[in-house]
Formats: C-alpha cells, structure tokens, sequence
C-alpha cells in the first residue's frame, strides 16, 4: 500500500477511530487539543505485527515482541481453522475458544465419537456436558426475562458449560435478583459470577481529539464502510446530523438502533471520504484494515478511541445480553480491555481484522474494567454495508 498522506479536515472524518459518548457542548476548542496533523496522518503498515504495536500488546499482555508475533500469528491461524472444525463437531458442537496457553483453537464437542474428524481439521478437543445449541437455547430463555438493575449481563461460556450470568456483587442479596436468577437456572444450566460495578454506556465531557458531534453528543468514527462509516447506535437516532471535529457538516445517522442493538451507521459527504484506517493514536502506526474474519474466545483484541487512545486485552466471551439502564443489549462481544467516557463507537480490531464498536461498559483506564462491542459483521449485514478494506 502506498503512504497516505492527508489534510487533517479530511482525516477527521475520513479515519475509523474509537470513542465512547461524550454530552457536552461542541467547541473549536476541542479541535485545537487534538494531536498534530503528523500523528493523524494513515500509516500503511506493511503487516498487523508492527514495531508499535508488538510494543503495545508487550506493555498490556507482559510479553516480549517474539512471544507477541507467535501469539498473533496462532491466533490468526485458530481464526481461519474455527469454521472447518465447528462443522466437524456437527451436532454436538459445544462451542470453541482460543487457549492462549496452547496457542491453539479448542473446540467442545457433546460425542467424543466427533473428536478425530475436529482433530482433522486442526483443533483440539474437549468433552464437554453440553452442545452449543442448548446453551443458546437456555440463554434465550434468559433473554425474555425482566433483569433487574442488579444484574449486569449474560452469556454463553462454552468451556464452563454453561450460561454465565453477572451479578453486581452490591446486589447480589437483593430479592429481585434472586428471583431472576431463579427463574434463569429454570432455562438450563447456569453459573453466577460477582462483578464489580453495572456496565453504562460511556458519556464524558468534550474534550479534545478526533470526534464527532450529534447535537451536544461526542462520539468516534467506528470502520469506514463504503458511503460511510458505522458507529455506536446510542450515540443519536436516525436523522441526526453530525458534524466533525472542525464543526463542518460529515452527514447524517442513517439508521441507528439502541437498545436491543448498539449500532449505527452515517453517511459521508461535504467533501468528506473513507479510508480503511484505525488509528494508533502514536502508540502505534495506524493500522490498516483488511477484512471482518471475527477472532475466537481468548484471542487478543486491541480498541482505538479518542479519549483512551489505544489499548489491548483479550476476547472473554461472546453473544453475551447486556442489561444497561437504557434496557438490555443483545448478541455484545465482552473484552477486557479498558475505556473511558468519549470512547463510544470506536474501533474493536484483532490483528488487521475489524471486530466491533464500542458500547459500554464498566470501570476505566487506571483501575482496569471490561467493555462490550457490538459485533462488526452484524452491522454491515444489518444495514447491507461493505466493509472498506486496504
């Protein structure tokens, strides 16, 4: 790929960037704090594993660049075997995650008879008590009960073999959810876990950086997608304007979808373009985008917003119903990897593979927390959108 070199007005609108919501008023002040132009400018970086961002995945991970590059090359090589042994499995397919420890994909299976043809297609094998699909069944009859505030989400955890629903531990004693839970052991088997705090969707401030503005709403560009670019759907409704970070006008929502789904996508036009770029924010070169292959449980996964900048952890489950104040999400992709308030919508990114946006979550940058993002593959088929890939 050639080096892109461009004017910041048009990078701003043109980079998929990570920033959860922001209330606050728009200022050209918030243009004048942002990185200089030389920090913005699309780095075509000749491969995922470059000197950044083995640096940065070394600093959250605690591995040296060689383990980083064995990592990301297993985890690329578990990714692209994951749809041959799942069909392998057959019916009693009981899920599949990454074991970062074998740096090899391992997939459950219900019939031991099943586990040569997955071994055949290059995963290993697990027993376990339950298929995939009575997970998911179990986890749907979950889905049509009333969460109270007390319980911060679900999912299916395929390893556990079961569905894993999290409380706030404040919370835990209270009469409400005790019944919801009761009424959730009622689907299927099910595991409680304790957590620390109820996700949010993530509001802050204005402040400096790459955004974009809906009313007295900041959030970031998520991937660029050929007319556009896709984004959180909380951050406004269908018809909202928006506005970069310089104040002229990008375009507006076109669809946008909150709760239920955290999606959304806006048009691209005054002069405005796309390129398929995520930005390192300096931590890193800006890492080009080449596809949407979506990672296993357990790989590594890094998010670029504009508040938190750049930052790394791991896949920690999938399809997991989140239960924010605004009412339940559904089908989120659950990480560790930390955000702040003004990182909505931003960037989710395994290698060079889009993932997600942003949505919520809980704690922060300092203490460490976990964050959700609404699956990428979902929003263009929603929407019938194209990814825009280098």
């Amino acid at each position: 790929m050639r080096h892109l070199t461009t004017l910041r007005a048009g990078l701003s609108a043109l980079l998929v960037v990570g920033a959860w919501a922001t209330i606050g008023p728009a200022s050209a002040s918030a243009a004048d704090d942002a990185p200089p132009a030389t920090t913005r400018a699309a780095t075509a970086a000749p491969q995922p594993a470059s000197d950044g961002l083995l640096a940065a995945m070394g600093k959250d991970f605690g591995l040296t660049p060689a383990q980083v590059r064995t990592r990301l090359a297993a985890e690329k090589t578990a990714t692209a075997k994951e749809p041959a042994a799942r069909r392998a499995a057959g019916a009693s397919y009981g899920g599949s995650w990454f074991d970062a420890g074998t740096g090899r994909l391992t997939v459950g299976v219900t019939d031991a008879r099943a586990a040569a043809a997955v071994r055949a297609a290059g995963a290993d094998v697990e027993l376990v008590a339950h298929t995939q699909r009575d997970l998911d069944r179990a986890k749907s009859g979950i889905d049509a009960l009333a969460a109270p505030d007390g319980v911060a989400s679900w999912h299916v955890d395929a390893e556990a073999g079961s569905v894993v629903v999290n409380v706030v531990a404040a919370s835990a004693k209270d009469e409400e959810v005790r019944s919801f839970l009761a009424e959730a052991r009622a689907t299927g088997p099910v595991t409680v876990r304790q957590v620390d705090a109820a996700p949010q969707t993530f509001a802050a401030g204005t402040v400096g950086g790459d955004p974009y503005y809906t009313g007295n709403v900041r959030c970031s560009i998520g991937f660029s997608v050929y007319g556009g670019f896709v984004t959180a759907g909380h951050c406004a409704r269908a018809g909202a304007s928006v506005r970069g970070w310089d104040g002229s006008a990008i375009g507006n929502f076109q669809g946008s979808t909150f709760p239920g789904d955290d999606y959304a996508w806006v048009n691209v036009a005054n002069g405005w373009w796309t390129v398929p770029v995520v930005l390192g924010w300096g931590t890193i070169s800006d890492q080009l985008v080449r596809g949407s292959a979506e990672a296993p449980i357990g790989a590594s996964i890094c998010r670029s917003g504009s508040t938190t900048h750049w930052h790394c952890g791991t896949v920690l489950a999938k399809n997991e119903t989140v239960n924010y104040s605004q009412g339940a999400v559904y089908q989120m992709t659950k990480t560790n990897v930390c955000a702040e308030g003004g990182d909505s919508g931003g960037s989710f990114i395994s290698g060079d593979q889009a993932q997600g946006v942003t949505s919520g979550g809980w704690g922060n940058c300092s203490t460490g927390g976990e964050t959700w993002h609404q699956p990428i593959n979902e929003i263009l088929n929603r929407y019938g959108l194209r990814l825009h890939t280098a």
